[in-house]
């Protein structure tokens, strides 16, 4: 492979110093919340009795994969907003491109297993322990991995075959497909449109799935009690808009030409950081049996 670059320098947020030490503060803090948010739900499911079900098994996944997400991108995030140069080697780069890769599209993937299992828990009630068996469910985590391990090792292919030869600054805060693109010295519509066509097929097909599958569930709602539609509209809202929160940005930057918007890095921070600190808190602000679970178990640990 032909690469004279052996190292790169990420541009960052800004280049305002001022700016810098705010945004050293206010990420510091949203990633420690992040990772105290997941860690706590991630405890109580293992430890809780009474959070036993397929779908608390696939919560306490992706909070894990919410949790590395987060970190494969916001610690080096924090440290680059004190350093003056913000170097990044060839190795560490291609590093970061695989596993926020991996963990991004094990999300996804655990996303649509939650959502599987609310439509066989609604649609198909008596079948449900049958279906959502402990073995099958592991199956199906095993088969996530999987998929996201394919895609990582699609998205480094792609990566490992762009020759750098100079210039070696990064515009963004961490290392992606679409910023290397720019600084690569060949012809890169090929690549791109094989990047669309993995990533942008992933997150436009995940997404039409997802839909399909609340649509349905929605409309079987219908024949169940007052209080059965009232718990089921509240678990499905819940995945809807944590859905909604990681699938817009997601699709926003995967699914467009190699251009580059103002808004980019802004819709970037959103999904790589953002949405790992929301989903804790509306999987728990939103479930009393989360919510009921926390408290016992924590009161009986203090």
């Amino acid at each position: 492979m032909n690469k004279s670059v052996t190292k790169f320098i990420l541009f960052g947020l800004t280049q305002d110093a001022e700016k810098q030490k705010a945004i050293f503060g206010i990420f510091l803090i949203l990633y420690i919340m992040t990772l105290l948010g997941n860690f706590v739900i991630m405890v109580t499911i293992k430890a809780s009795q009474t959070l036993g079900s397929p779908m608390y098994f696939f919560l306490f996944y992706l909070s894990f994969a919410d949790a590395c997400f987060s970190t494969t991108t916001a610690p080096r995030l924090i440290a680059d907003a004190l350093s003056q140069k913000k170097v990044i080697s060839y190795k560490e780069c291609m590093t970061q491109v695989f596993a926020a890769h991996f963990f991004g599209c094990m999300e996804i993937f655990v996303l649509i297993l939650m959502a599987f299992d609310r439509y066989v828990a609604i649609c198909k009630p008596l079948r449900y322990t049958t279906i959502m068996s402990q073995r099958i469910c592991g199956v199906l985590v095993t088969l996530a991995w999987v998929g996201s391990c394919i895609h990582s090792l699609a998205q480094i292919f792609l990566a490992l075959r762009l020759p750098f030869c100079g210039p070696n600054v990064i515009d963004h805060y961490f290392c992606d497909l679409q910023p290397l693109l720019k600084l690569a010295c060949m012809d890169t519509y090929l690549i791109n449109l094989l990047i669309v066509t993995n990533s942008g097929a992933i997150c436009m097909g995940s997404l039409i799935v997802l839909l399909i599958s609340y649509v349905v569930i929605l409309y079987s709602l219908r024949n169940h009690s007052t209080e059965g539609r009232r718990k089921a509209l509240s678990t499905c809202i819940s995945h809807f808009i944590v859905v909604v929160m990681f699938f817009g940005p997601c699709i926003f930057i995967y699914t467009r030409p190699p251009t580059t918007l103002p808004v980019d890095k802004m819709v970037a921070v959103f999904y790589t950081i953002g949405t790992p600190l929301f989903n804790p808190l509306i999987y728990t602000l939103r479930n009393t049996e989360v919510k009921s679970a926390m408290t016992k178990l924590w009161c009986r640990q203090l």
